[in-house]
């Protein structure tokens, strides 16, 4: 199976483009070759996607069997994939996000059902418009697209609301005893699933002629509370949990730049229903617990000191915001 990934070295596909080459698929990988990602055995097709004209000529001599693109975001992203592709590949799989949900859920499982709506992300709309886009180059034309929603998926990331990601803030703030920020009462209900997991159950789909057409979701079936995973966080990283419980709404108000995430997304209680995937990819099932895919984490940023990041202004608006509440309080 030849397959392209448009990225392909990023923090879920990086496991993806992995396990792809080593179950025998002929990956190539496009990008701008700026990452030290490096996945042995696929090929790389140095390029910019969002500068279609630059590429397009390098593209022409290839026909795909999946096309994925792991960097698409707006609506213009996957016209031009549309143009590029439409005719020169049999399946097109578009990241989406499990962000684009209703938040809160219709229901207590999330599934493929629910509604698309999000208020309060552009980002999460953004994929909205995406999905809608190619659901009708699909039933106009015969796109044959396959819409994938993650949720929260982390492996070389820190996977807390404020003070990680690709930064270590949280951790080294763990480590001294400072106080970390739980967004709520911590009570509410997240899943998170680690790349490699990620990796199974999406590999699956990789020119499934059941998946054309269908939008389906891939996370784990692990559920946590936002407090226990802050004390997992805690446990990995040899400190003890100094948690205050904040408002979101609060916390928006105080730190703008946080609200998106939080009100559009990580303030309400995601749990998944993955009875589609485990139909389409029979005996995919997350394995990776996340008190060992956290401690893995940690391992990597610790490898090296320059990965663990700590950001001063990260530092500065988690004080503001304790110190904010406090004050109140």
């Amino acid at each position: 199976m030849k397959v392209l990934f448009i990225g392909g070295t990023g923090n879920i596909s990086t496991s993806v483009s992995h396990l792809a080459v080593q179950q025998g698929i002929d990956l190539f990988l496009l990008n701008r070759g700026k990452t030290k990602v490096d996945i042995p055995g696929a090929k790389v097709i140095t390029g910019d996607i969002y500068r279609p004209g630059t590429i397009r000529d390098k593209l022409a001599e290839h026909e795909w069997d999946v096309v994925v693109n792991w960097i698409a975001f707006t609506p213009e992203h996957v016209q031009t994939d549309i143009d590029l592709f439409a005719g020169k590949t049999k399946q097109y799989i578009f990241i989406s996000s499990a962000s684009a949900y209703q938040k809160p859920a219709t229901g207590f499982m999330i599934d493929e059902s629910t509604p698309l709506h999000n208020p309060w992300w552009q980002y999460s709309r953004d994929k909205i418009d995406c999905e809608n886009l190619l659901m009708d180059a699909y039933r106009k034309d015969g796109f044959p697209v396959t819409i994938v929603r993650p949720s929260h998926t982390y492996d070389k990331r820190i996977p807390v609301a404020i003070g990680g990601w690709e930064e270590y803030t949280v951790i080294d703030r763990m480590k001294k005893g400072q106080k970390v920020i739980i967004h709520g009462d911590g009570t509410s209900l997240w899943t998170l699933t680690h790349s490699e997991d990620f990796a199974k159950g999406f590999n699956g789909l990789l020119g499934h002629p059941r998946a054309i057409g269908q939008a389906v979701q891939l996370t784990s079936d692990e559920v946590l509370t936002w407090n226990e995973i802050y004390q997992t966080v805690a446990d990995a990283a040899g400190a003890e949990l100094n948690a205050v419980h904040i408002s979101s709404d609060f916390i928006a108000k105080v730190a703008p730049e946080e609200k998106d995430g939080l009100l559009g997304d990580k303030s309400h209680c995601a749990v998944f229903d993955n009875s589609k995937i485990k139909k389409l990819v029979p005996g995919f099932q997350a394995t990776i617990p996340f008190r060992e895919g956290i401690r893995r984490t940690l391992d990597w940023f610790e490898a090296e000191p320059e990965r663990m990041k700590v950001d001063p202004e990260t530092n500065a608006r988690m004080d503001k915001i304790i110190e904010a509440w406090e004050g109140k309080i």
